[in-house]
């Protein structure tokens, strides 16, 4: 089936190219060839061993970074299917969104963020910028993956115009040399993408959180009304279905509400807008992929439970507390002692910019997976 592109959808052949001028592909879009640089990249891959909720998670079922990454694209590509919008680059914005993440997730970042508080901070978004423009060392030609304005403005503005002040160091850094017009909204796929990762953490920690034993079924229904709704018509279309199952058909139908209604509000908003480029949508001053209120507050009330029961049970917390920890140890000692840094990643290090030491040492730790900072931590400090 050829599904026609709407006139508001981003135009891959009026893409505003790449910082460092490259041949086009023959066989792919210059969406497809971001998206499949992305999938090949390093950071991508150790994505696989960092935390989503659970810090190393001895289990194959708990979703990691990575895992949560392919579920929010492929949320994010049956959303621009139906809204006409360029699938391609839609995929690869949500695929790239979460690169710049810490090990051990949240509490790893606010960490990494205080000990760099008198070197320019840290923010997991602008490190998913410097992965994309520095980091990655997999071409000759060009530091980073060098991939198309589009795809860049998408991931840095994917949450909406940026008006942090003063800008975190790489974005001004790099909008200087390739503006990205970053205090107006991003085009439609970047903002299916923002909304698909909100449909899909909610509502996949509540199935990692109901698995993992950290609260019921009961206590959730007790709590959050619309999920009690599904759960309740889940068993009475079930009876004889086990809870595993009972647990899976109620996310899915709370995932699939979630969608319909995000493709009914944005329909009624383009409609009153009518845009008739990619340019409207961005300087039209709102975002118009948007859930209706009632389900703005059904995903407040989930999320207000999840935050209680789960992302600070006592269980996680001891873990966030002990991650966090590994960080600031980490961070300390190579401060202090520069030749224990591994060599061989120093020596890939980009020579684009004349970064500080303890910047250096901030993208050493941050790409760290958690397993390897435990690792490494036991190692120097000889703990068990």
């Amino acid at each position: 089936m050829i599904v026609l592109r709407a006139p508001y959808a981003t135009d891959y052949e009026a893409t505003r190219g790449r910082l460092v001028t490259e041949e086009a592909s023959r066989t792919r879009t210059p969406f497809q060839r971001d998206r499949d640089r992305i999938i090949h990249c390093t950071a991508f891959r150790r994505l696989q061993h960092k935390t989503q909720v659970f810090i190393s998670p001895e289990g194959d079922h708990v979703r990691t970074r990575l895992t949560h990454s392919l579920e929010v694209s492929q949320i994010a590509r049956s959303i621009a299917r139906v809204l006409r919008a360029d699938e391609d680059l839609t995929e690869a914005i949500a695929l790239a969104h979460d690169l710049g993440h810490t090990p051990f997730g949240h509490a790893g970042e606010d960490a990494l963020d205080a000990v760099m508080a008198g070197y320019g901070g840290f923010d997991h978004n602008d490190q998913a910028l410097r992965v994309l423009v520095l980091l990655e060392q997999r071409y000759p030609k060009f530091d980073g993956l060098n991939l198309s304005w589009e795809t860049l403005e998408g991931v840095v503005k994917h949450n909406g115009p940026v008006t942090k002040s003063p800008l975190p160091s790489t974005l001004a850094w790099f909008n200087a040399q390739f503006d990205l017009e970053i205090y107006t909204h991003a085009g439609v796929e970047a903002q299916i993408a923002a909304i698909s990762d909100d449909i899909a953490y909610n509502h996949h920690d509540m199935d990692d959180g109901l698995r993992a034993g950290l609260f019921t079924i009961e206590a959730l229904c007790d709590s959050v009304p619309h999920v009690a709704e599904v759960f309740t018509k889940v068993r009475k279309d079930e009876p004889d279905a086990p809870e595993s199952d009972v647990i899976s058909e109620a996310v899915r139908r709370l995932i699939g509400d979630m969608i319909d209604d995000t493709l009914a509000c944005t329909t009624r908003r383009l409609a009153r807008i009518a845009p008739v480029s990619a340019e409207d949508l961005r300087n039209c001053g709102e975002a118009m992929v948007r859930f209706t209120e009632p389900m703005k507050e059904n995903e407040r009330a989930l999320k207000t439970f999840l935050f209680e029961h789960m992302y600070r049970s006592p269980s996680v917390n001891a873990e966030r507390k002990a991650g966090a920890q590994i960080v600031r140890d980490l961070f300390t000692y190579f401060l202090e002692v520069r030749d224990a840094l591994d060599m061989s990643w120093l020596t890939a290090y980009p020579r684009a910019v004349n970064e500080s030491w303890e910047r250096i040492v901030a993208d050493y730790i941050a790409g760290m997976t958690d397993r390897f900072a435990k690792r490494l931590h036991r190692r120097i400090f000889h703990t068990e």
